[in-house]
Protein backbone atom coordinates (compact mmCIF):
# COMPACT_ATOMS: atom_id res chain seq x y z
CA UNK A 1 0.00 0.00 0.00
CA UNK A 2 1.00 3.78 -0.80
CA UNK A 3 -0.36 6.54 1.16
CA UNK A 4 0.08 8.60 -2.28
CA UNK A 5 -2.18 6.22 -4.07
CA UNK A 6 -4.65 5.83 -1.08
CA UNK A 7 -5.33 9.86 -0.88
CA UNK A 8 -5.49 10.00 -4.60
CA UNK A 9 -8.01 7.49 -4.85
CA UNK A 10 -9.77 8.67 -1.38
CA UNK A 11 -9.87 12.75 -3.14
CA UNK A 12 -11.33 10.82 -6.81
CA UNK A 13 -14.06 9.38 -4.48
CA UNK A 14 -15.16 12.27 -2.50
CA UNK A 15 -15.33 14.48 -6.22
CA UNK A 16 -17.91 12.26 -7.51
CA UNK A 17 -19.54 11.86 -4.23
CA UNK A 18 -19.81 15.74 -3.80
CA UNK A 19 -21.47 15.87 -7.63
CA UNK A 20 -23.97 13.03 -6.36
CA UNK A 21 -26.50 15.47 -4.73
CA UNK A 22 -28.95 12.34 -4.22
CA UNK A 23 -26.40 10.21 -2.44
CA UNK A 24 -25.54 13.62 -0.46
CA UNK A 25 -28.63 13.99 0.41
CA UNK A 26 -29.05 10.23 1.28
CA UNK A 27 -25.92 10.35 3.67
CA UNK A 28 -26.46 13.58 5.58
CA UNK A 29 -30.08 14.28 5.28
CA UNK A 30 -32.15 11.14 5.80
CA UNK A 31 -30.73 10.03 9.37
CA UNK A 32 -31.74 13.06 10.63
CA UNK A 33 -35.14 13.42 9.27
CA UNK A 34 -35.49 9.42 10.59
CA UNK A 35 -34.39 11.12 13.97
CA UNK A 36 -36.91 13.54 13.68
CA UNK A 37 -39.99 11.49 12.79
CA UNK A 38 -39.02 9.18 15.53
CA UNK A 39 -38.78 11.59 18.04
CA UNK A 40 -42.72 12.85 17.36
CA UNK A 41 -43.63 9.22 17.21
CA UNK A 42 -42.62 9.32 20.96
CA UNK A 43 -43.97 12.41 21.71
CA UNK A 44 -45.77 11.41 24.69
CA UNK A 45 -42.88 9.01 25.56
CA UNK A 46 -39.82 11.41 25.53
CA UNK A 47 -37.86 8.83 27.54
CA UNK A 48 -38.62 5.74 25.19
CA UNK A 49 -36.80 7.95 22.64
CA UNK A 50 -34.05 8.90 24.70
CA UNK A 51 -33.00 4.77 25.18
CA UNK A 52 -34.14 4.06 21.39
CA UNK A 53 -32.70 7.40 20.00
CA UNK A 54 -29.04 7.21 21.22
CA UNK A 55 -28.70 3.66 19.62
CA UNK A 56 -30.49 4.85 16.49
CA UNK A 57 -27.42 7.25 16.29
CA UNK A 58 -25.44 4.65 14.97
CA UNK A 59 -27.72 2.65 13.30
CA UNK A 60 -29.02 5.10 11.04
CA UNK A 61 -25.45 6.07 9.42
CA UNK A 62 -24.74 2.16 9.69
CA UNK A 63 -27.57 1.84 6.73
CA UNK A 64 -27.39 4.02 4.80
CA UNK A 65 -23.62 3.67 4.47
CA UNK A 66 -23.68 0.18 4.09
CA UNK A 67 -26.48 0.63 0.63
CA UNK A 68 -23.99 3.63 -0.44
CA UNK A 69 -20.65 2.06 -0.06
CA UNK A 70 -22.03 -1.24 -1.21
CA UNK A 71 -23.96 0.15 -4.68
CA UNK A 72 -21.19 2.83 -5.43
CA UNK A 73 -18.42 -0.12 -5.51
CA UNK A 74 -20.54 -2.31 -7.37
CA UNK A 75 -21.13 0.52 -9.98
CA UNK A 76 -17.33 1.75 -10.37
CA UNK A 77 -16.83 -2.50 -10.89
CA UNK A 78 -19.57 -2.72 -13.14
CA UNK A 79 -18.37 0.40 -15.22
CA UNK A 80 -15.16 -0.94 -15.59
CA UNK A 81 -13.62 1.61 -13.17
CA UNK A 82 -11.92 -0.52 -10.92
CA UNK A 83 -10.41 -2.79 -13.96
CA UNK A 84 -8.69 0.15 -15.34
CA UNK A 85 -7.47 1.98 -11.95
CA UNK A 86 -6.47 -1.95 -11.48
CA UNK A 87 -3.92 -1.62 -14.27
CA UNK A 88 -2.00 0.85 -12.79
CA UNK A 89 0.27 0.73 -9.78
CA UNK A 90 -2.44 0.48 -7.45
CA UNK A 91 -2.76 -2.07 -5.16
CA UNK A 92 -5.75 -3.92 -3.69
CA UNK A 93 -5.49 -2.19 0.04
CA UNK A 94 -5.14 1.05 -1.51
CA UNK A 95 -8.04 0.88 -3.19
CA UNK A 96 -10.15 -0.09 -0.18
CA UNK A 97 -8.33 1.77 1.97
CA UNK A 98 -9.32 4.92 -0.09
CA UNK A 99 -12.90 3.99 -0.43
CA UNK A 100 -12.78 3.78 3.52
CA UNK A 101 -11.56 7.26 3.59
CA UNK A 102 -13.61 9.10 1.73
CA UNK A 103 -16.96 7.42 2.77
CA UNK A 104 -15.40 7.81 6.14
CA UNK A 105 -15.18 12.23 6.02
CA UNK A 106 -18.65 11.44 5.07
CA UNK A 107 -19.59 9.20 7.85
CA UNK A 108 -17.73 11.82 10.23
CA UNK A 109 -19.48 14.63 9.11
CA UNK A 110 -23.01 12.84 9.28
CA UNK A 111 -22.31 11.35 12.56
CA UNK A 112 -21.76 14.59 13.75
CA UNK A 113 -24.99 16.57 12.21
CA UNK A 114 -26.92 13.63 13.85
CA UNK A 115 -25.70 13.72 17.45
CA UNK A 116 -25.88 17.52 17.37
CA UNK A 117 -29.76 17.84 16.12
CA UNK A 118 -30.60 15.12 18.32
CA UNK A 119 -29.01 16.01 21.46
CA UNK A 120 -29.87 20.08 20.57
CA UNK A 121 -32.90 20.77 18.64
CA UNK A 122 -34.38 16.87 19.30
CA UNK A 123 -34.33 17.20 22.99
CA UNK A 124 -32.17 13.48 23.46
CA UNK A 125 -31.56 13.51 27.24
CA UNK A 126 -28.25 11.73 27.97
CA UNK A 127 -26.17 11.41 31.34
CA UNK A 128 -22.69 10.96 29.52
CA UNK A 129 -20.90 13.22 27.39
CA UNK A 130 -22.52 13.77 23.72
CA UNK A 131 -18.50 13.33 22.54
CA UNK A 132 -18.34 9.84 23.88
CA UNK A 133 -21.98 9.19 21.30
CA UNK A 134 -19.91 10.82 18.57
CA UNK A 135 -17.23 8.54 18.52
CA UNK A 136 -19.17 5.66 18.77
CA UNK A 137 -22.01 6.25 15.81
CA UNK A 138 -19.17 7.03 13.93
CA UNK A 139 -17.01 3.94 14.52
CA UNK A 140 -20.45 2.29 13.49
CA UNK A 141 -20.66 4.42 10.39
CA UNK A 142 -17.45 2.34 9.81
CA UNK A 143 -18.38 -0.62 10.39
CA UNK A 144 -20.96 -0.05 7.78
CA UNK A 145 -18.96 1.41 5.42
CA UNK A 146 -16.18 -1.84 5.73
CA UNK A 147 -19.44 -4.19 5.40
CA UNK A 148 -20.37 -2.87 2.15
CA UNK A 149 -17.18 -3.17 0.46
CA UNK A 150 -16.82 -6.64 1.70
CA UNK A 151 -20.27 -7.53 0.39
CA UNK A 152 -19.95 -5.83 -3.11
CA UNK A 153 -17.12 -8.57 -3.92
CA UNK A 154 -20.38 -11.20 -3.21
CA UNK A 155 -22.88 -9.03 -5.18
CA UNK A 156 -23.13 -9.12 -9.33
CA UNK A 157 -25.38 -5.83 -8.80
CA UNK A 158 -26.75 -3.19 -7.32
CA UNK A 159 -29.66 -4.89 -7.09
CA UNK A 160 -28.21 -7.96 -5.77
CA UNK A 161 -26.21 -5.85 -2.93
CA UNK A 162 -29.22 -4.53 -2.07
CA UNK A 163 -30.58 -7.57 -0.98
CA UNK A 164 -27.93 -8.43 1.29
CA UNK A 165 -28.71 -6.33 3.80
CA UNK A 166 -31.73 -8.26 4.82
CA UNK A 167 -29.30 -11.26 5.23
CA UNK A 168 -25.87 -9.40 6.68
CA UNK A 169 -27.51 -6.15 8.75
CA UNK A 170 -31.49 -6.35 9.77
CA UNK A 171 -30.77 -9.51 11.74
CA UNK A 172 -28.13 -7.46 13.46
CA UNK A 173 -30.62 -4.64 14.55
CA UNK A 174 -32.86 -7.27 15.98
CA UNK A 175 -30.52 -8.96 18.40
CA UNK A 176 -28.44 -6.15 19.20
CA UNK A 177 -30.23 -5.28 21.91
CA UNK A 178 -32.49 -2.39 20.52
CA UNK A 179 -36.13 -4.28 20.88
CA UNK A 180 -35.44 -6.23 24.38
CA UNK A 181 -31.61 -6.55 26.32
CA UNK A 182 -29.64 -9.56 25.03
CA UNK A 183 -29.84 -11.07 28.65
CA UNK A 184 -33.46 -11.84 28.02
CA UNK A 185 -33.47 -13.69 24.72
CA UNK A 186 -33.19 -17.39 24.16
CA UNK A 187 -29.84 -18.31 25.17
CA UNK A 188 -28.79 -19.47 21.78
CA UNK A 189 -29.57 -15.86 19.99
CA UNK A 190 -27.75 -14.45 23.17
CA UNK A 191 -24.80 -15.97 22.08
CA UNK A 192 -25.21 -15.29 18.66
CA UNK A 193 -25.75 -11.30 19.39
CA UNK A 194 -22.45 -11.58 21.66
CA UNK A 195 -20.56 -11.81 18.45
CA UNK A 196 -22.17 -9.44 16.20
CA UNK A 197 -20.35 -6.17 15.68
CA UNK A 198 -23.63 -4.00 16.11
CA UNK A 199 -24.36 -5.33 19.73
CA UNK A 200 -21.43 -3.45 21.26
CA UNK A 201 -22.37 0.01 19.56
CA UNK A 202 -25.85 -0.18 21.18
CA UNK A 203 -24.23 -1.20 24.33
CA UNK A 204 -22.12 1.57 24.53
CA UNK A 205 -24.17 3.83 23.36
CA UNK A 206 -26.30 2.63 26.57
CA UNK A 207 -23.91 3.38 29.14
CA UNK A 208 -23.46 6.93 27.81
CA UNK A 209 -27.12 6.87 28.03
CA UNK A 210 -27.08 5.81 31.73
CA UNK A 211 -23.82 6.96 32.60
CA UNK A 212 -22.33 10.18 33.78
CA UNK A 213 -18.70 8.91 33.82
CA UNK A 214 -17.18 7.05 30.71
CA UNK A 215 -19.14 3.43 30.93
CA UNK A 216 -16.48 0.79 32.14
CA UNK A 217 -17.51 -1.56 28.87
CA UNK A 218 -17.22 1.51 26.81
CA UNK A 219 -13.09 1.10 25.56
CA UNK A 220 -13.93 -2.36 25.41
CA UNK A 221 -16.79 -1.58 22.70
CA UNK A 222 -14.62 0.65 21.07
CA UNK A 223 -12.30 -2.16 20.13
CA UNK A 224 -14.71 -4.79 19.40
CA UNK A 225 -16.26 -2.36 16.85
CA UNK A 226 -13.16 -1.39 15.51
CA UNK A 227 -11.61 -4.28 15.24
CA UNK A 228 -14.72 -5.81 13.36
CA UNK A 229 -14.27 -3.03 10.88
CA UNK A 230 -10.77 -3.50 10.11
CA UNK A 231 -11.20 -6.82 9.94
CA UNK A 232 -14.07 -6.59 7.45
CA UNK A 233 -11.77 -3.72 5.44
CA UNK A 234 -8.91 -6.58 5.51
CA UNK A 235 -11.58 -9.22 3.97
CA UNK A 236 -12.64 -6.82 1.41
CA UNK A 237 -9.10 -5.95 0.16
CA UNK A 238 -8.60 -9.75 -0.50
CA UNK A 239 -12.13 -10.39 -2.21
CA UNK A 240 -12.15 -7.22 -4.40
CA UNK A 241 -12.35 -8.53 -7.95
CA UNK A 242 -11.33 -6.38 -11.11
CA UNK A 243 -14.67 -6.52 -12.71
CA UNK A 244 -18.39 -8.14 -12.32
CA UNK A 245 -18.70 -11.10 -14.39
Amino acid sequence: MSAGRTLATARRVLRQLVHDRRTVALLLLVPLFLLMLLRYVFDDDPRLFDRVGASLLGIFPLITLFLVTSVATLRERGSGTLERLMAMPLGKGDLIAGYALAFGAFALLQAALATAVAVGPLGLDIAGSPWLLLVMAELTALLGIAIGLFVSAFASSEFQAVQFMPAVIIPQILLCGLFAPRASMQPVLENLSDILPMSYSVDAMTGVLNSTAVPDHFARDVLVVLGFALGFLALGAVTLRRRTP
